[in-house]
């Protein structure tokens, strides 16, 4: 495959923030593709240089990994083009899958911590309909519990209380995180689908880690008085997966409190996600293995910068017994690469916003087509979202 020309065009994310997009151009035509970016960013993450120009876009014009990983996309791309495939059938050939696996979607749709201007501390609480038998049916449960969210949260706070985040999710102006689990459940029971959907959490602990413990209120004037160790935090996250379905909790602890995530994992009979642990990078994924920090990767292209090196994640994290989850970024784009990714890895799991704005949905829309296209073919994880490759 020879490359004619290549191009990086400056465009707008979800947050109206300035991104990299790269046309690329091969005999077969053009491949063009977009990166996203985060907002609770981890500090181990590849770097997204600002030029902090305040004249322009409030100093938010990015080059670092995102312009790496505009090329790397395009080029995964074209190579499937190249070989006359599907996007998803070429990442599963370069991951060594020889069957393909639909993931079960876990919504974001109750959005907290950076991603809403609530105060709620924890930033995501989705859900995961686990016992739906398709992905299709996956997305009319998730829809339908939606729907009903949005009601039950209209009825008990009013119609602004059903404004939505960067991710889609209801951002409801409430303090206690056992009251988004009450919504959840309320929601999940109302709409019908209480056997089949189950709950999932993005704690993001690491944005109300202060000097070594953590604050629940942290988007208040800061009070030390009120500030809990990590040991009671993982006794609240107990609490949590006693009283509601709660399956999977991502970064439960700040990004370096390694101590506060061996403890929680080994005594948590749950799915533990790295997310700012490990930014998808192998060397910080080798060290959770080795002290059995989490059981889980979330892994973002950009985190570490192209795909080559996110297969290699992959892979380590699979072959070390963990559940991998492909995620979006919140300040998002319409590229639906991650869509393919997640069906060529094999991974079980996705996590994209709520259903809910359009870049979102563009997502969720292509594993929707990627499942017409197998027809027969299709697997859906299901409730083997953690081990999909066993079923």
């Amino acid at each position: 495959m020879s490359i004619l020309k290549m191009q990086a065009r400056e465009i707008f994310d979800s947050r109206g923030n300035p991104t990299v997009e790269v046309d690329l151009y091969t005999s077969k035509g053009l491949f063009r593709a977009a990166v996203p970016s985060g907002a609770s960013t981890g500090v181990h993450e590849a770097l997204e240089l600002q030029d902090n120009d305040k004249t322009r876009y409030v100093g938010k014009a990015k080059f670092g990994a995102n312009a790496i990983l505009g090329v790397s996309l395009a080029v995964c791309k074209a190579g499937a083009a190249e070989k006359c495939v599907s996007l998803y059938r070429h990442i599963a050939d370069l991951a060594g899958n020889e069957e393909v696996i639909l993931p079960v979607p876990a919504f974001n749709v109750i959005n907290g911590g950076s991603h809403a201007g609530n105060k709620l501390a924890m930033q995501e609480f989705m859900i995961l309909p686990v016992g739906a038998s398709s992905f299709k049916e996956a997305m009319r449960i998730g829809a339908e519990v939606y729907h009903n969210l949005k009601n039950v949260i209209n009825q008990k706070y009013g119609q602004d209380a059903t404004n939505v985040g960067d991710e889609g999710g209801f951002t409801p102006n409430i303090l206690e995180n056992k009251e988004a689990l009450e919504l959840l459940t309320t929601a999940i029971s109302k709409a019908g689908y209480t056997d089949k959907v189950v709950i999932g959490m993005d704690v993001a602990a690491s944005e109300f880690y202060r000097s070594g413990k953590y604050d629940l209120d942290f988007k208040s004037p800061d009070d030390p008085s009120r500030h809990i160790s990590s040991e009671a935090l993982g006794d609240l996250y107990k609490g949590f997966i006693k009283d509601y379905p709660v399956v999977s909790i991502e970064d439960p602890f700040d990004q370096d409190d390694w101590e506060a995530w061996t403890n929680f994992t080994a005594t948590a009979d749950i799915q533990v996600v790295g997310d700012a642990l490990t930014v998808t990078n192998p060397k910080r994924i080798e060290k959770a293995v080795d002290v059995k920090a989490c059981n889980c990767l979330l892994l973002k292209v950009n985190q570490i910068g192209t795909v080559t090196e996110s297969l290699q994640a992959c892979k380590l994290a699979q072959s070390n017994d963990w559940g991998v989850m492909v995620s979006h970024r919140s300040g998002e784009t319409e590229d639906t690469f991650i869509a393919d990714l997640v069906v060529g890895l094999c991974s079980g799991q996705i996590k994209t916003g709520a259903p809910c704005r359009s870049e979102r949905l563009a997502k969720y829309n292509q594993i929707l087509r990627i499942e017409e296209e197998l027809g027969g073919k299709a697997k859906f994880a299901g409730r083997n979202f953690r081990n999909p490759k066993a079923q």
